[in-house]
């Protein structure tokens, strides 16, 4: 009589696993997305900040130039390519700016799937929880269906032994 029983939401829990496990692994994407998007920002502020330490060696270049003195054109031309050095740095910081930008993007996304991921958790843990109570419930209520079976057993039996009984008597007189 013991069969086992059959949860009528077997298979909306396996939407639901399948629905967490597709979130895991979404997270595990975006983090992986997120990771790669850092380390071009990582590389390109790494220019950036060699572009800034050359503009800065071309001032202090410029600053001693002009402090020994010299001709007109050497300063000119010196102050011609820091202003392509100027240009440089802008560009690499608007590069920066861009990255940064496709980085917050990243991590956005991020925090999405964790929020999902969550979402999903708590899902499928209402699902188990209240597969947990279900079974308990059916337990309950098959043993209780088994006790009045056996009641209904044992007074049939009593039934039966006592007019068994009665009519061992009825012999026994006549």
């Amino acid at each position: 009589m013991n069969q086992p029983l059959t949860y009528p939401l077997e298979q909306l829990m396996i939407i639901k696993k399948n629905r967490f496990d597709q979130a895991v692994k979404t997270l595990q994407q975006k983090k992986e997305i997120l990771e790669k998007e850092y380390e071009k920002l990582y590389d390109i502020t790494q220019e950036r900040d060699e572009v800034k330490t050359h503009k800065q060696a071309k001032l202090s270049q410029l600053r001693d130039t002009l402090d020994e003195g010299t001709t007109t054109d050497k300063i000119q031309q010196m102050k011609a390519y820091l202003k392509i050095v100027d240009d440089k740095l802008l560009d690499k910081e608007k590069k920066v700016k861009a990255q940064q930008t496709k980085v917050d993007l990243a991590q956005k996304q991020v925090d999405l799937a964790t929020d999902e991921l969550f979402q999903r958790k708590k899902d499928l843990e209402k699902l188990e929880i209240h597969k947990g109570e279900w079974e308990k419930e059916v337990r309950y209520w098959s043993a209780q269906k088994e006790a009045v079976e056996q009641e209904e057993l044992g007074s049939a039996a009593h039934v039966v032994r006592k007019k068994e009984s009665e009519a061992r008597k009825k012999k026994n007189h006549e």
